[in-house]
């Protein structure tokens, strides 16, 4: 114990001496940040992290959460039978429940609650509004990290976007935010192909992640696109299209087309690029 703490007396030295002065911006600080990990301070994977907290304290709920178009939802009125294969496909945990309208939000459904309904129940009826959460509304304005310990302490994960006249805008997770600060967040249903940056799915076909970059991008399909305005391949489709991207969109880029075959509401995941013979 008691070289525990004379050691981590001595790392909070080393530390505070690069925190003087205290930095008064936030290139200040990146600036002591990467002096720290230069000198070893810190390790490699914490840097980034760290960099991301400072940003997320600036970050709003709009500028981050899941578009109202892209929100999956279930409707009051919609039968047992159709409600537990979407659950089911989507993979979500967490559903708002509509009264028709996307504006009138009844409440949440946990995925967990309706499945529990199906292997304890032989009814086929489900009495939906007796598992219905009460729904969180929040503006947009709002900044993710009180959102985030607003989370914490109502132990909701989930919270509805809404405008100044009270019309659903969108939603967001507490997965969300956590990814704004940790980085993208894979789980047991996302697709094997994330895992890696590019994969060859033969001669004249690729899938790729969106956070490729352009300068890696250019390399690999012999382009000279620009980076200066975008650092990420996925970047560019979206300032292509002048939407959020969505599944099964396509763009044309010279010979090569780029298909969003994984998105999120929020940006493009995976895309498939395929080289097209005899395009003019």
């Amino acid at each position: 114990m008691h070289r525990f703490n004379q050691d981590s007396i001595s790392l909070l030295s080393r530390l505070s001496y690069f925190f003087r002065p205290i930095p008064k911006t936030r290139e200040q600080l990146f600036d002591l940040l990467n002096s720290a990990r230069r000198r070893n301070l810190i390790d490699e994977n914490s840097l980034p992290m760290m960099h991301r907290i400072v940003r997320v304290s600036e970050l709003q709920v709009d500028q981050v959460m899941v578009a109202r178009a892209q929100m999956v939802t279930i409707d009051s009125s919609d039968p047992f039978s159709a409600i537990l294969p979407m659950v089911v496909d989507s993979a979500h945990s967490r559903f708002p429940v509509i009264d028709g309208d996307m504006d009138e939000i009844l409440g949440i459904l946990l995925a967990k609650d309706l499945l529990r309904h199906t292997a304890e129940s032989v009814d086929d009826r489900f009495p939906l509004e007796k598992f219905l959460r009460p729904p969180i509304f929040i503006p947009g304005s709002k900044r993710l990290s009180v959102l985030l310990q607003e989370f914490r302490d109502s132990r909701n994960h989930m919270a509805i976007v809404v405008d100044e006249y009270g019309g659903v805008v969108g939603l967001i997770t507490i997965e969300d935010v956590l990814e704004e600060i940790v980085g993208y967040i894979e789980d047991e249903t996302d697709e094997d192909e994330e895992k890696k940056m590019v994969l060859r799915r033969d001669k004249d076909a690729w899938v790729i992640r969106s956070e490729l970059p352009i300068s890696r991008f250019n390399k690999l399909f012999d382009m000279d696109l620009d980076d200066r305005a975008f650092d990420t391949i996925g970047g560019l489709i979206t300032q292509q299209l002048g939407h959020v991207p969505r599944r099964g969109e396509r763009i044309m880029i010279n010979d090569r087309r780029i298909e969003v075959i994984g998105a999120d509401g929020r940006r493009a995941r995976l895309l498939r690029v395929n080289i097209v013979p005899n395009y003019n």
